[in-house]
C-alpha cells in the first residue's frame, strides 16, 4: 500500500488541469535507528520544550512561531497569520516553463517525489502533461507549497507517472569560490592524464543501483547481533592512507592492479541492496525473550537500543 501523500492538490499547465497527489520517493525507514538512554538505568531519554528562562515545560497550545530581531526580540507569528500567506502553489502546480535536463545544476537538486492523479477523474489530462513533457524531452519547471515553503519542483516522466524533484534556490547554494580559491594551480602533464585515462578505462562500467549493499547498515546488524548473543566486540584496523611521493609511481601501479583485478563480469555480484533493507528485520538474531529482573540495567541497554525512533 502506498504511503500517504505529502500534499494534494492541482496540476496545470495553461488551461489543462488535473487533481494530483505528491509522495515521497524515497524512505529511509528501514535504516537501522537508535534511542538515546540513561547508562544508570536503562530508560530512554525524553525531551520537554521548556521556557528557556523560567525553566517550565510548555504545552504545545501555548507554543508560537516567532522570528529573532535581536538578542531578546521576537516578532511573534500565529498559525493563522501564516496560512493567510496565500500563494497560489499552496494548491496547484502552475508549469511556468519548460528546460532540457542538462540546464540544471546538480547542486540545486534536494530530493524526489512521486506525482500521479488524484482519484478516478483526471487520468486523461494528467497524461496529456505526462506525454507532452516525454514528447519534447524536457523538464517541466513549477512551484509548490510543502511544510509551509514554495519550492522549485522539476517535473519529468517516469513509467507512468511523474517524478518531481524539488529544487533550492540559488541563495541557498554557496558560491564555490570561497572553497577553490586557496587550490593551487597545477599542471597535470600528458603522460599522468594516459595513466589516470587507463585506470578510469579499466573500471569503466554501467550505473546499477542494485549492485551496491550498505556496508555500513550490515556491519550496525553484525554489531547488534553480537551484542545480543553476548560476544565480544572486536575492533577492525581502520585503513590509513599511504603518503604519495612519487605520483607517476602511484598511477603506475594502479594501472597494474586496475590490469589483475576481476573485470565487471567476473566479480560475485553484491546482494541487492532493496534485497538486504527489506529483509533487515529477518537479518536481526530474534529477542529470546524477556531478561530477569535481577540483571544490570547496564546489560539491559543493548536490548532496548534496538527498537527504532518513534
Amino acid at each position: 500500500m502506498a504511503p500517504r501523500a505529502n500534499w494534494k492538490g492541482f496540476l496545470r499547465l495553461s488551461l489543462v488541469t488535473c487533481p494530483v497527489a505528491l509522495y515521497p520517493a524515497t524512505s529511509e525507514s528501514e535504516k537501522i535507528s537508535f534511542n538515546q538512554l540513561n547508562r544508570a538505568t536503562g530508560h530512554r531519554i525524553k525531551y520537554l520544550k521548556v521556557d528557556a528562562d523560567t525553566g517550565d515545560e510548555v504545552p504545545n497550545e501555548d507554543i508560537v512561531k516567532g522570528y529573532k530581531v535581536d538578542t531578546d526580540t521576537f516578532i511573534e507569528v500565529t498559525k493563522e497569520e501564516l496560512e493567510n500567506v496565500a500563494l497560489e502553489s499552496t494548491r496547484t502546480i502552475e508549469i511556468d516553463e519548460f528546460v532540457d535536463r542538462s540546464d540544471i545544476d546538480p547542486r540545486y537538486l534536494i530530493r524526489p517525489y512521486y506525482l500521479r492523479p488524484d482519484g478516478k477523474v483526471g487520468h486523461d489530462a494528467f497524461a496529456v502533461i505526462r506525454e507532452t513533457i516525454r514528447e519534447m524531452d524536457k523538464v517541466a519547471i513549477g512551484r509548490v507549497v510543502l511544510t509551509n515553503r514554495e519550492h522549485i519542483i522539476a517535473l519529468e516522466p517516469l513509467d507512468k507517472g511523474l517524478v518531481g524533484t524539488l529544487l533550492r534556490y540559488p541563495y541557498e547554494v554557496r558560491d564555490p569560490k570561497e572553497y577553490f580559491d586557496e587550490i593551487q594551480d597545477v599542471k597535470v602533464t600528458k603522460d599522468m592524464l594516459d595513466l589516470a585515462r587507463h585506470i578510469v578505462e579499466q573500471k569503466a562500467g554501467n550505473f546499477e543501483p542494485d549492485k551496491f549493499e550498505d556496508q555500513y547498515e550490515t556491519a550496525l546488524v553484525d554489531l547488534i547481533n553480537l551484542r545480543r548473543a553476548g560476544k565480544p566486540i572486536v575492533p577492525k584496523d581502520r585503513p590509513k592512507g599511504d603518503n604519495v611521493v612519487d605520483l607517476m609511481e602511484a598511477l603506475r601501479r594502479s594501472v597494474g592492479d586496475a590490469k589483475s583485478a576481476p573485470g565487471p563480469a567476473a566479480k560475485k555480484p553484491a546482494k541487492k541492496a532493496t534485497k538486504a533493507m527489506a529483509g533487515q528485520k529477518e537479518m536481526l538474531m530474534p529477542i529470546a525473550g524477556k531478561k530477569p529482573a535481577k540483571q544490570t540495567s547496564a546489560k539491559k541497554a543493548p536490548a532496548r537500543s534496538q527498537r527504532k525512533s518513534a
